[in-house]
């Protein structure tokens, strides 16, 4: 294995770690993210010098991939099925960045937000396009609308044991309220 790679392989290790261990505690240190990846702190410093640094690269990493979901989805499911599951992922993305929010300085925080928002809106609105065009969504929404709309999905309470049901049943009444009114 080349130094390259193994770097490489160090650095995915440290993410997968970091992202599992952060879904738990948004406290977890890094000196126990390093451990359960396998590497010296001198590693985990090497790719993510500060806290922030390692939280932005999930952050990045987890955007990524629930933007990129959208198109997977849309490829195996009828477009009103990959909304919703593509804003399922959204709402487990979204409370599960909520909760270690805090760590990162608002700052920080802003300009995440502002650098993944467009990816976000555009996937929606890649997938409410596929749905107005199959005649399964109305026109009359767009991306923001639907991001506004669904944004208690990582406001709610996950330690509630109802949480899950009650956020699948309101997702439900958004999604009927995106039917075409013919």
């Amino acid at each position: 294995m080349t130094r390259r790679t193994d770097a490489e392989n160090n650095r995915a290790r440290l993410l997968a770690v970091a992202r599992e261990e952060l879904t738990g505690s948004a406290d977890v240190s890094l000196h126990s993210i390093a451990k359960k990846a396998g590497v010296g702190q001198g590693t985990l410093y090497r790719h993510f010098p500060t806290r922030e640094a390692l939280l932005m690269a999930v952050y990045r990493q987890d955007v990524t991939e629930v933007v990129d979901a959208a198109g997977s989805l849309l490829a195996t499911h009828e477009p009103r099925q990959a909304l919703r599951l593509w804003l399922d992922r959204l709402g487990a993305f979204g409370r599960i960045k909520h909760s270690f929010a805090s760590v990162l300085h608002a700052a920080t925080r802003a300009d995440l937000a502002a650098e993944h928002y467009r990816p976000i809106t555009d996937a929606i609105d890649r997938l409410l396009t596929a749905g107005r065009e199959a005649g399964e969504i109305r026109a009359d929404v767009d991306a923001e609308d639907l991001l506004l709309l669904v944004s208690f999905l990582w406001h709610g309470d996950a330690q509630d044991p109802e949480w899950e049901q009650r956020s699948h049943r309101m997702l439900e009444v958004i999604l009927d309220g995106l039917r075409p009114t013919h």
